[in-house]
């Protein structure tokens, strides 16, 4: 590639993500969202965390975990039970590093 094509590159990607970003600035009124879009928002970010820790949490390279003795099960299942029971985000951390340090540190996991 050219430098110039390069440049070329790089400001039709600036413009792109200008204009996809401030689409909703520049209207003055407000636009109108369907009460079904509005509903759906409301999942996304649990969503795209979902997205982001379940395959962390049952993968290794690629593949489905095909043992138990994983330590980051165990360390999920007392986090989640932490949450349930007590509510706080804090506790939830600590539980379940607690668990994931004592398996993989003790037991090698």
């Amino acid at each position: 590639m050219t430098d110039w094509e390069i440049v070329a590159g790089i400001l039709g990607m600036a413009l792109i993500t200008a204009l996809t970003r401030g689409f909703f600035l520049i209207s003055n009124k407000a636009l109108p969202m369907p009460d079904w879009a509005k509903q759906g928002l409301r999942y996304a970010p649990l969503a795209a965390l979902a997205a982001v820790i379940v395959p962390e949490i049952v993968m290794t390279q690629g593949a489905l975990i095909n043992t138990w003795q994983d330590a980051r099960l165990y360390a999920t299942a007392v986090g989640t039970a932490y949450f349930f029971w007590r509510g706080g985000i804090l506790g939830t951390i600590i539980s379940g590093t607690a668990v994931m340090l004592l398996l993989r540190i003790g037991l090698g996991w």
